[in-house]
This record gives structure tokens, C-alpha cells and sequence, in this order.
């Protein structure tokens, strides 16, 4: 459970992440207070949440088990474990 909660983390991150590389490629000091205003921030949070949604819904679309397929759940043979399958 935590590589996805990670994953959508990293996300979150990424459109600070490009504005802190655009700071350093300019020079405009990445440290200052300056270089960070409210509306820059606030701009920042709305595409980050979009790319976390965004993100969601094609993982929601392109993973998982196809329709009415069956699961298979784990179990035991002749004493040995069989994995849980799709089908």
C-alpha cells in the first residue's frame, strides 16, 4: 500500500519540482521568499491536485482485472500454494 500512496506523492511533487529546476536554471534564487508568492504556490497545488486526478482515473481505467473475469482466490494443492489468478 505505501508504493502507491508514494507514487501519488511523487506526483504531487512534480510541478514544484519543475518550478524549483526553472528557479535554479534562471537564477532567480531558489531560497527566497520572493521567488515563491501565494498565487505562484497557489498555482502550483491546482496542477499538482490535477495530475493526482488525472492520475487516478487512468490507473482506475488501465489497471486491473478485465470485465467479468473471475478471481482465483490463493489456495492450497497436494500441499503446495497456489497464487490467486484472474480468468
Amino acid at each position: 500500500m505505501i508504493r502507491p500512496v508514494l507514487t501519488e506523492v511523487g506526483i504531487f511533487l512534480i510541478p514544484f519540482a519543475v518550478y524549483a529546476l526553472f528557479l535554479v536554471a534562471t537564477r532567480s534564487g531558489l531560497m527566497l521568499q520572493t521567488s515563491w508568492p501565494v498565487h505562484v504556490i497557489a498555482r502550483l497545488v491546482l496542477g499538482s491536485l490535477l495530475l493526482v486526478i488525472v492520475s487516478f482515473i487512468l490507473l482506475a481505467h488501465f489497471s486491473g482485472a478485465p470485465p467479468n473475469s473471475t478471481y482465483i482466490p490463493a489456495h492450497i494443492e497436494n500441499g503446495k500454494f497456489i497464487p490467486g489468478v484472474e480468468k
